[in-house]
This record gives structure tokens, C-alpha cells and sequence, in this order.
């Protein structure tokens, strides 16, 4: 899990607030009196904090609300003081583009100039306004959590995120299980895999999050996995980074519930990908405005058996001990769930789509 993490704090750490659900990123991420969370040189750096597994959607789209309402005060005082300030700043302040670090690293200096004509004004207004100049620069807000949270009991709260139209990002850290509870299956969890209250196999298969909230058209939606393709991951979180309405990304983390050395993770996700458990792609909405498919798949047709990445695993393996029988027809079932996700994202690519390999 942490890697994503990390990466996302060395993109855009120097302004990110972050709303973190109650799991195993809460524990290591709040584990006081010590922290992860650091400031880079000019000591700027993320602000966090961690609310329940069932509201952290809410919790984190309310920051947003209030920096937006922060903002808008913002550029108000700014058109009201701007015989003072001087309308070629404020119309820079007001007009600034922010999707990228240099755009953002420009506004910074307007704003430490805006800070410096507003010290001799003494007006209530001048004093509110030095009071929110720091709103004039685009925050970075972050939902994190594990797919407990998001596919299963904050679930309600991420479906009015996505409804929302808000500028908030979403960074789901996959293990499949509820992973800080001992292994219990949750609606993440995939067809054939053992855990906790599946102790014969899960029988259905794993929802797919992404492809509900492509429904809504404004969200942007990535699936990624580090250890089978680090450029797309990076191209993706900057990606939903600078999309202007929600974004989801929805990260491969492998976990000691996987049951096999860790040692190996990277090499799991990345039969994972290749074996079309786990296939890579972007959703971007902004490229049905130029007639173009929105979806972009970047991972290639399944060309490993499904088998040869779920029997390396304990939780798809002491169900072929256990119950040799059941572990067949479940393998056949989620075979089939990766050929039909395969028809089905082909066909919003755009694409006619290779047939998997093999069986």
C-alpha cells in the first residue's frame, strides 16, 4: 500500500490534505507519537487527518466544500481591494491556470505578492483576505482508504462523491479483503479466493468499483498496479490529479492475507495484470470531448493462465486441498470473469479486443 502513497505525497505533498478511513492505512498513517507525513524544504506538507470507516467520503468531500467556499470568498475580496492592490495582480490571481506544478509554483508568488500589498492596508476586508490568500492557491484533496471502505461500508458516501462533481481524489488501496480485521471477504474480494466467512471459495464474483463509476461520465477512473507497470501508475495519478471533478484510482496492493512471501509481491501484480485478473486502463473523461473513446487500455490481452498467478497464493491453494472439486468449477467461473471484463473493456476502448490465451 504504501508505495501509492508515497508517490502521491512526492507529486503533490506540499498541498495535499488527505481524509484517510479507518484501516490499515489509518494505523500506519496516524501510528503518534511518531509520523509518516513529513514538509519539504519550505515546510509545506500534507495535512491529515482520519475519520470513520463509514463517513470518510463525506468527511473528505466537506474540506473540500469549505476550500471552495474559502476560494470564492477569496477572489471576492480580491475584485472589491483591487483600486488597492492592483488590477494586474489581481487579474493574475484571478485568472491563473493551476492543472500543473508550474502553474501552481506561479500563483505562489502571486499570492507572497498579494501578502506584501496587503500589509499596509488596515480595512476589514484587507485583514480577511490576508487571512485567506493561502486559498488561492488549488488544494490537493484526498480520499485514502482500503476497499473495506470504499467497496463495501463507506460505499454510500463514495457514490455521492462520484454524483458530486467536486474536485476530489480518491486513491483505493485494493487488497481484496478486509485485510485489518483478519482476512474477512468483502465485496472486493474475487471469485475463488478463501478468506473469512468464504471458507469454501467466494462464489460470486469481485465488483468492479471502476466500471460503476464510469457510469457517471465525469469520473475519472484508473486501475493500477506498481509492480507491472510503474509509468502507467505515475501517468495516472497525475492524471486524476489535474481532472477537475472527481477521480478514482484503484490500486493493486498485495498483503500478508495474499498468503505467500511478500518478498514476491511485485512479481504477483504483475501476473496479475498479465493473466487479466487485474487489467490496467484509464478512464478520462476529457477525451469524449474531442470524439475520442474515453477508456484507454494499457495493459495487453490476457496471455497467462488465470491458475498460474491465483496457485501461488495460499487463499486460492487450501481450497484445492480442501475441496479439490469446488476450487475446479471456481477457477472455470473466474476464467470466465476475466474473458467477459476483457469484452467489456475492449469494447468501451473502442477496441475489437484479442481473445485471451488459452483456456
Amino acid at each position: 500500500e504504501t508505495p501509492y502513497i508515497k508517490l502521491a505525497t512526492q507529486l503533490f505533498g506540499d498541498r495535499m490534505v488527505i481524509a484517510n478511513a479507518t484501516g490499515c492505512s489509518s494505523i500506519y498513517g496516524g501510528n503518534l507519537p511518531t509520523t509518516p507525513w513529513t514538509t519539504n524544504a519550505a515546510q509545506r506538507g500534507p495535512a491529515w487527518a482520519n475519520s470513520l470507516f463509514e463517513d470518510n467520503a463525506e468527511f473528505g468531500l466537506g474540506m473540500r466544500l469549505s476550500f471552495d467556499k474559502q476560494a470564492e470568498y477569496a477572489r471576492e475580496l480580491l475584485t472589491r481591494l483591487a483600486p488597492s492592490i492592483g488590477d494586474e495582480l489581481v487579474t493574475g490571481l484571478l485568472t491563473a491556470s493551476q492543472t500543473d506544478e508550474p502553474g501552481i509554483a506561479r500563483q505562489r508568488e502571486r499570492v507572497a505578492a498579494l501578502e506584501q500589498a496587503l500589509a499596509p492596508l488596515d480595512s476589514t476586508a484587507a485583514r480577511d483576505l490576508r487571512a485567506l490568500a493561502h486559498a488561492l492557491v488549488r488544494r490537493s484533496v484526498w480520499l485514502i482508504g482500503g476497499d473495506g471502505w470504499a467497496y463495501d461500508i463507506g460505499y454510500g458516501g463514495l457514490d455521492h462523491v462520484f454524483a458530486s462533481g467536486q474536485d476530489v481524489n480518491i486513491l483505493v488501496l485494493d487488497t481484496e479483503v478486509y485485510s485489518n480485521t483478519g482476512g474477512q471477504m468483502s465485496k472486493a474480494t474475487p471469485r475463488a479466493a478463501v478468506a473469512k466467512y468464504a471458507h469454501g471459495g467466494k462464489p460470486r464474483a469481485k465488483k468492479d468499483l471502476g466500471l460503476a463509476a464510469m457510469a457517471y461520465g465525469g469520473v475519472y477512473v484508473a486501475k493500477v498496479a506498481m509492480g507491472a507497470d510503474d509509468k502507467q501508475t505515475i501517468k495516472a495519478f497525475i492524471e486524476a490529479e489535474a481532472w477537475p471533478g472527481p477521480s478514482l484510482i484503484i490500486a493493486y496492493s498485495h498483503c500478508i492475507a495474499h498468503g505467500y512471501d511478500l518478498r514476491f509481491g511485485l512479481q504477483q501484480q504483475d501476473l496479475a495484470v498479465r493473466s487479466g485478473h487485474w487489467p490496467l486502463y484509464r478512464f478520462h473523461p476529457g477525451r469524449a470531448d474531442q470524439g475520442e473513446p474515453p477508456m484507454t487500455l494499457d495493459s495487453k490481452a490476457p496471455s497467462v493462465a488465470l491458475s498460474k498467478y491465483l496457485y501461488n497464493e495460499t487463499r486460492y491453494t487450501m481450497l484445492v486441498r480442501s475441496q479439490p472439486e469446488a476450487a475446479r468449477q471456481l477457477l472455470a467461473a473466474a476464467e470466465g470473469d476475466v474473458a467477459e471484463r476483457w469484452r467489456v473493456y475492449t469494447r468501451l476502448a473502442g477496441e475489437t479486443g484479442a481473445k485471451p490465451e488459452g483456456k
